[in-house]
């Protein structure tokens, strides 16, 4: 069975293509004017010490709690740029003290009182594939200590509801089983985070986390019926409804509040059909204004594609994409009732009146635009690729917001502008890529990734002051500081600045009410007070 990666992302016996290593080095190389790279081995368990836990348990909990050196430092980070750097440099300076392991709701409640009763924070842990430090620790002196949850033992579908096309789902299922247990129903969730192999269904509630489709559909918020929370208060178990009127949603309220008010062990989930029919097409773009008015018109055209995503020609052309001159859309349908070839013409049709080419190819549905699914394998080894030049001591991270059309074109311009001479100046060179991962009839979800020089044993000092002034900018041009990668401790300034002064309140005042001693991931998402 294939074993996870204690530091970074994955498994760590996944191994990337030479020759895609050797390419991204002379794309690098020649961008960044690199003439060697200078590699940091990959650090080995035995050469990591940890402090001992700093206080003793209790038998109500002993017996689902860890104190490994595996378990601990396997949980100490996320996946994000400054997680994987400190992995990869073997700094463990504040894993948790234990790590639980939950089989019941009952071992979850005995969790809070002994973390009520002895000051000890307690971080709620799905995959642990937070890019914002969402389950890193907290090294608050208020608390005594820290013990992750990880809620692995709650992984079953309890109940499917064919006629309603819904199911009864634990929170700490991992994407994989959760789609190979509704196949044979044939039926499938359909939200495939880039994560989704090392995510659970609590995650992606816990963070509104974004997924497969590039509209309509676009986070798990629109999948949820009905949730289940157990809080420090007891337990919120929400009705199973289609839809409703009677006041504010008690599932949005749940979906993403990142773990501070309780830990997520069941939902039902809305399903679909497994689909059928399925077209992708890539077509290229000369001018980025041009690709940037067909995602309009094709995201306020009511077509509605699964996939509708446009790489900008510097990412494209790192992806396998195009010849480097031109911008790529990604254009994709899919169903399970129905030819979509009607659908695609009339999206192509939109891309030809803005001025975008593409190859002839025969009609037959089975065939897929091999560009496509280039793209798809480019995107699912990315974070391996990263994981590989931050040991060679690069600066590689992405972040990603969302904003009205009108706003786009200078909102673009202020990110470029702001990032690149940020880059300049404190890494010394470097580049910024764009594409879009979700398109709304109002506005676009832009991502950008940075690549940057890094100065030796400094490079995560130079990511966090880059950072920092670009997410100054997203928020004095209007975006939002993220559109599905969460808030975490590491954009909680900037969530602070975007809500509005009572909607923060409001959430303190329900933090308080449900989780008095604070407890719950104490750092996330709103600042204590």
């Amino acid at each position: 069975m294939p074993v996870r990666s204690f530091w970074g992302w994955g498994f760590e016996d996944y191994e990337l293509d030479t020759k895609a290593i050797e390419n991204y080095k002379g794309l690098l190389k020649s961008a960044l004017g690199i003439r060697e790279f200078n590699e940091i081995p990959r650090p080995k368990i035995t050469d990591i010490l940890v402090r001992p836990p700093r206080f003793e348990l209790t038998c109500s909990i002993e017996n689902i709690c860890s104190s490994s050196k595996l378990d601990r430092i396997s949980h100490a980070y996320g996946k994000s740029f400054r997680d994987i750097w400190r992995g990869a440099h073997a700094q463990f300076d504040n894993p948790p003290d234990y790590v639980a392991f939950p089989k019941t709701e009952n071992d979850i409640i005995a969790l809070y009182q002994f973390a009520e009763d002895n000051a000890i924070s307690l971080i709620p842990y799905g995959g642990g594939s937070s890019v914002s430090g969402g389950v890193e620790p907290t090294d608050n002196d208020a608390y005594d200590g820290v013990i992750t949850v990880d809620m692995r033992h709650f992984n079953q579908v309890i109940e499917v509801d064919q006629v309603s096309r819904t199911a009864r789902v634990q929170g700490g299922i991992f994407g994989p089983k959760l789609e190979e247990a509704l196949r044979p129903h044939g039926l499938t969730l359909r939200h495939f985070p880039q994560s989704y192999e090392f995510s659970t269904l609590g995650g992606w509630i816990a963070t509104r986390s974004g997924g497969h489709y590039a509209t309509l559909y676009t986070h798990i918020d629109e999948f949820v019926q009905s949730v289940r929370l157990v809080t420090p208060r007891g337990i919120m178990q929400t009705r199973r409804l289609p839809g409703s009127g009677a006041g504010p949603s008690e599932e949005r309220l749940i979906s993403g509040s990142e773990g501070i008010f309780g830990i997520i062990t069941e939902a039902w989930i809305r399903l679909q059909d497994i689909p059928k029919f399925k077209q992708s097409k890539s077509i290229s773009f000369l001018e980025w204004d041009d690709a940037v008015n067909c995602c309009r018109a094709i995201a306020q055209s009511g077509l509605f594609p699964t996939n509708a995503r446009l790489v900008d020609k510097m990412e494209a052309i790192s992806n396998g994409l195009g010849n480097g001159r031109e911008h790529v859309l990604i254009l994709g349908f899919e169903s399970a009732h129905f030819d979509v070839s009607h659908h695609m013409n009339a999206g192509l049709e939109i891309c030809k009146n803005h001025k975008g080419r593409w190859e002839e190819r025969g009609a037959d549905n089975s065939i897929r635009d091999q560009s496509a699914d280039s793209w798809k394998k480019s995107f699912l080894r990315a974070p391996y690729l990263r994981d590989s030049f931050v040991r060679y001591g690069c600066i590689m991270e992405t972040f990603e917001t969302a904003v009205t059309w009108d706003q786009f074109s200078d909102f673009h311009k202020g990110i470029l502008s702001v990032g690149n001479r940020a880059i300049k100046e404190i890494a010394g060179g470097g580049f910024i890529t764009c594409r879009f991962t979700h398109l709304y009839p109002d506005g676009p979800a832009p991502y950008y990734t940075i690549i940057a020089k890094g100065q030796s044993g400094n490079e995560m000092e130079q990511w966090d002051r880059i950072k920092l002034i670009i997410s100054d900018k997203i928020i004095e041009l209007g975006g939002t500081i993220t559109h599905h990668h969460a808030v975490g401790k590491d954009h909680q300034k900037h969530y602070g600045q975007q809500q509005s002064r009572i909607f923060g309140r409001i959430l303190k005042a329900i933090k308080k009410s449900i989780d008095p001693k604070w407890i719950l991931n104490p750092d996330v998402l709103i600042e204590k007070s």
